[in-house]
């Protein structure tokens, strides 16, 4: 099986962005959610983007967004990829998709095998799945929680599009969780910082290395 494909989100600044690349992440996420601790303003967006240079592909993630604030970002910072986290519907996956001419993905909650279903109502509006541990009742953040799947639950499953495994991943377990889930992707956050939204350069690497397994 060829090596999962990497994505480093909530990237702040040129040094955790430098990191990423550094270590042949495929995906570097940026985050405008202003509850989160990793969110950036359009203007650090875009010198971050324009920094990335297509070494890696720029993701931006977004949650629940309003239209005018999407498109506001889209004309000022260079994505390759929008990943929408909250509670959108196959529709407004598929609308901004059509809308904006680009690639989109949508984040699920998943804590339980019957969550996993969800992910198939999205087969013709997303491009890719985004498997995240459901986060308690009543959390600000959708996602960068630290909080895991049980992994098992995703043995031997072939959803009906490409996925992506998020939720508490660090170098430690990410290599058992790949081969637990044959995860063919892989996204961190919380899992890479010493702090949270401050990105540890040598986690990074590490996890890299783990993924790829070095």
């Amino acid at each position: 099986m060829a090596n999962p494909l990497i994505k480093i989100c909530g990237i702040g600044t040129p040094a955790a962005l430098d990191a990423a690349i550094g270590a042949r992440a495929d995906y570097v996420g940026l985050v405008f959610f202003g509850k989160s601790p990793r969110n950036v303003a359009p203007a650090q967006a875009a010198m971050l983007a324009a920094r990335a240079e297509r070494r890696a592909r720029v993701v931006g993630l977004f949650v629940d967004p309003d239209p005018d604030f999407l498109a506001e970002v889209l004309g000022t910072v260079p994505l390759d990829v929008v990943q929408l986290h909250g509670r959108e519907s196959p529709a407004q996956v598929a609308a901004v998709a059509a809308r904006h001419g680009i690639e989109v993905w949508k984040a699920v909650g998943v804590k339980t095998r019957a969550d996993l279903a969800q992910a198939d109502a999205y087969a013709s509006a997303a491009a890719r799945i985004l498997f995240d541990a459901k986060p308690p009742a009543g959390a600000d953040l959708p996602g960068g929680n630290g909080l895991r799947i049980d992994w098992s639950i995703l043995k031997g499953m072939r959803p009906a599009l490409p996925w992506m495994l998020a939720g508490g991943l660090d170098p430690h377990n990410v290599a058992e969780a790949i081969a637990i889930t044959g995860a063919p992707a892989v996204d961190v956050s919380s899992g890479v910082e010493s702090a949270p939204g401050v990105k540890d350069i040598a986690r990074i690497a590490a996890f890299c290395a783990a993924v790829r397994g070095g």
